[in-house]
């Protein structure tokens, strides 16, 4: 005979859409909350066994079309909403809009972890989204968040909710990178954040280079988060973006090496960013994003089977 077990210690994930593409040069990242509301992706997680759900959907005031100005206001909102999601129990799921709202994201997480020490993040991207508006080329505020949140650039970016870095530099990695400008990779090279770029990644193998990138962020006290830029994707696998850049990781590679994140209890929040559902064909980039998030939270066939108990 067999029945479905109750299960109290399910684990909660709460799904935040950030309706914004003001940081980027194509504003079609705001579909990509509407686009994934569209999808399989709550039916995917709680099919894994989560208690998946959508929570907060935020998006910038409209009252102003001046980018800097938008985001100085926004990126706290968002930061709030990740807070108040963490400090009720859940797992955050963040699905941007465009990169800068990694700004908010992991300046939340900062503050709702800060009783248990540094966050570590695994960033994985085509590019390295270091530049302070000294470096950019484009003064395009996508470009930025990774330095931000390392303490370097604008004032209204850097000291979002707190006064201070929201991550160490010990405690990040950059995985996938193969598109990006001298000087933001100076910054890096100077704090010493670890960057894995595809180059290494061919040569090493995927296996060994994420082990790696996990092993960092995993020494963090307070837990490690994800952010991933679907543009990390190989465009073959990830049409659907803004910044597309050729020869980047196969979507089914990724979603093997995330299974490790998933089966980790260290994990403490997730952004999946930059869809563009105006780029993408046939929904093949929706389709690998709701593989990506299940494969980082742990939702899968086999953990979905193992909540059915067989009595003798």
């Amino acid at each position: 005979m067999t029945r479905a077990a109750a299960n109290p210690c399910r684990k909660s994930v709460r799904i935040l859409g950030v309706r914004s593409g003001i940081g980027g040069r194509d504003p079609g990242a705001v579909g990509a909350v509407d686009g994934l509301m569209n999808s399989t992706l709550v039916t995917r997680l709680r099919a894994g066994g989560l208690d998946a759900r959508w929570g907060e959907v935020l998006q910038p005031d409209t009252g102003s079309t001046e980018p800097f100005a938008t985001m100085t206001s926004f990126a706290p909102q968002i930061a709030q909403a990740v807070r108040r999601t963490a400090e009720a129990g859940a797992t955050p799921l963040v699905i941007g809009g465009d990169h800068s709202c990694a700004i908010g994201t992991w300046s939340g997480v900062h503050a709702a972890r800060r009783g248990h020490g540094p966050v570590g993040l695994l960033w994985i991207d085509a590019h390295l989204d270091s530049h302070t508006p000294e470096t950019s080329h484009t003064g395009l505020i996508y470009g930025m968040p990774l330095a931000s949140l390392l303490g370097h650039g604008a004032p209204a970016f850097t000291d979002c909710l707190t006064p201070e870095p929201k991550l160490r530099p010990e405690h990040v990695c950059v995985f996938g990178a193969r598109s990006y400008e001298p000087e933001e990779r100076a910054l890096l090279e100077r704090l010493g954040v670890r960057v894995i770029g595809m180059n290494e990644i061919e040569r090493r193998g995927i296996e060994a280079s994420f082990d790696e990138a996990l092993a960092i962020v995993r020494a963090a006290a307070g837990g490690y988060g994800v952010t991933v830029d679907l543009d990390a994707l190989d465009p073959r696998d990830a049409p659907g973006v803004g910044t597309p850049a050729p020869g980047g990781l196969r979507a089914g590679a990724l979603v093997s090496a995330l299974a490790q994140v998933g089966a980790d209890a260290g994990l403490v929040a997730l952004e999946i960013a930059e869809y563009n559902p105006g780029r993408d064909r046939r929904g093949i980039t929706r389709q690998h994003a709701v593989a990506l998030a299940a494969s980082a939270l742990g939702a899968t066939k086999s953990e979905a089977r193992r909540r059915i108990v067989r009595v003798a």
